[in-house]
C-alpha cells in the first residue's frame, strides 16, 4: 500500500517515527498515565492497561489540569513517554508537556488522524514541515 502522507499545523519541531497508538479518548497525563512506565492506567479509558512509551501517540486532545504538562515533560525525561504526539486540536497542557519535553507534535491535519491512523501503523512525524507520512500496516 502506498505511503498516505498529509500536512497539518507544526505544534513542536523535531522528527519521530514508529508505531502508532491511537484512541479516540482524551487523555490526562496527571493521573491517566503512569510516568514511570509509561502505561494509560485511567479506568475505563480506551487504552487502560497499554503503554504509550516509544510510541507515536495519536488521541483527540488532552485533559485535566495543568500538572499535567509537567508529567509528559517528567516521562521524556524518563524516557517512557511517546516519541511523538498527533492531535486533532492539541490543547495547551499538552502543547507545554511536549515543547518541554521535545516531543515532536502535529496537529489539524488535512484529514481526521483517527480516521486514518490506526494501532501498529508506522508513522513518520516531521514536526519541522509539520508532515505526518503512514504506512499502513
Amino acid at each position: 500500500m502506498p505511503e498516505i502522507v498529509l500536512k497539518g499545523h507544526r505544534v513542536v519541531k523535531g522528527k519521530a517515527e514508529g508505531e502508532a497508538i491511537v484512541t479516540r479518548d482524551s487523555i490526562s497525563f496527571m493521573g491517566g498515565v503512569d510516568p514511570k512506565n509509561g502505561i494509560i492506567t485511567e479506568s475505563g479509558a480506551e487504552l487502560e492497561g497499554k503503554t504509550i512509551s516509544g510510541k507515536i501517540l495519536v488521541f483527540h486532545s488532552g485533559k485535566g489540569s495543568t500538572g499535567g504538562s509537567y508529567m509528559l515533560y517528567d516521562m521524556a525525561k524518563r524516557g517512557t513517554g511517546p516519541k511523538g504526539i498527533i492531535n486533532i486540536r492539541t490543547d495547551s497542557v499538552v502543547a507545554i508537556g511536549a515543547v518541554m519535553g521535545n516531543i515532536a507534535t502535529v496537529d489539524q491535519l488535512e484529514k481526521n488522524p483517527l480516521e486514518v491512523i490506526r494501532t501498529g501503523d508506522y508513522v513518520i512525524i516531521d514536526g519541522d514541515a509539520g508532515i505526518v507520512r503512514i504506512r499502513k500496516t
